[in-house]
């Protein structure tokens, strides 16, 4: 007896042909598709992925500057108004950032993230000055290797002078719908300022990842406007979190989101954006456990190693062996 797919999986076949991924259907798709169907779903994501970004790549950053920042973030570990017991730190000096970058340039990772806690850069002030000058150092001493930041709002001035200063990458999460971002991450800071941010970048030339985090308690439409706003961005890259509630925090008990709910996500988000870079970030150990091989195989084609900024992520030689066997499915 013949078995087919699923009739909305078969439409978005579609994005195979080149064809863009609509919002109605994206939505449906998250809605209707369930249980065994989401395999069909992922598969497909996984070609799209293949067809259209077949490079894996691995990416290790540095928390330059921990803690203690006035945004307050839902989610965020690192917020000034919630009691997480984490280590807190200003911005690390220049033989502490080179430290790291030998150690990950040395396990042959090639993209290096600088990322500081706090409101960002908006003023070329004294801290920012010395920020500018730990770039240079990374620039000299390993002029291969590609320098990503993500340090917070910046103002057209800083956002050049970044530009000027070798960042090759940026990154400014969008991190859920733009229309509900003072609802689940914070009022301290608007969504405009975070895309006035990109544009300043793109002008001088900079790429930007740009993503979110799944969990929080936004809604199907939710997961799905975020990805369409990335999309409009036209941007280079995105990392996807997903939540790991951080005792301390207005998110610190909500449930862990089921692998399957995960899956369906990612591979959706892949639809709408077939040829970004889509780094699956925080929440691969916590939430996926044994399924992270499927989750980068529903079009994930890029990862963090080494660890995130508050949290223990696996060690460069266990994403390289995970890499390397992924790609028999290519």
């Amino acid at each position: 007896m013949a078995r087919f797919l699923h009739p909305l999986i078969e439409a978005a076949y579609c994005v195979l042909d080149g064809e863009p991924l609509s919002e109605e259907l994206a939505l449906r798709l998250a809605n209707e598709i369930h249980g065994c169907d989401i395999l069909d779903l992922v598969s497909l994501a996984n070609k799209v992925r293949r067809q259209n970004a077949p490079e894996f790549l691995a990416c290790s950053i540095i928390n330059a500057k921990s803690g203690q920042c006035a945004q307050n973030c839902r989610f965020c570990a690192q917020g000034a108004g919630f009691d997480t017991q984490i280590s807190c730190y200003p911005l690390v000096d220049e033989a502490t950032m080179l430290d790291a970058a030998k150690k990950v340039y040395e396990a042959g990772v090639r993209s290096f993230g600088v990322v500081t806690s706090g409101w960002g850069y908006q003023n070329v002030t004294p801290e920012f000055e010395q920020l500018l000058s730990r770039l240079d150092a990374l620039r000299t001493s390993y002029p291969d290797l590609r320098i990503c930041a993500s340090l917070g709002i910046l103002s057209e001035e800083t956002a050049r002078l970044l530009a000027e200063h070798g960042v090759w990458r940026y990154n400014m999460n969008l991190q859920t719908n733009p229309a509900r971002y003072g609802e689940l991450i914070t009022k301290n800071h608007t969504i405009e300022e975070k895309i006035a941010t990109i544009k300043y970048l793109q002008k001088f030339g900079v790429t930007i990842c740009c993503g979110g985090i799944f969990g929080l308690g936004e809604s199907w439409e939710d997961r799905v406007k975020m990805a369409f706003a990335v999309r409009e961005l036209e941007v280079d890259g995105s990392p996807l979190n997903v939540l790991l509630p951080i005792p301390g925090t207005p998110c610190g008990t909500r449930e862990l989101l089921s692998p399957a709910e995960v899956a369906k996500a990612f591979a959706i988000y892949r639809l709408i954006n077939p040829k970004l870079t889509i780094k699956f970030a925080a929440g691969r150990e916590t939430t996926m456990k044994d399924f992270q091989g499927l989750l980068m195989l529903a079009g994930m084609n890029a990862i963090i190693t080494g660890g995130y900024l508050t949290t223990r992520g696996r060690t460069v030689p266990e994403d390289d062996k995970l890499l390397a066997d992924l790609k028999q499915f290519s």
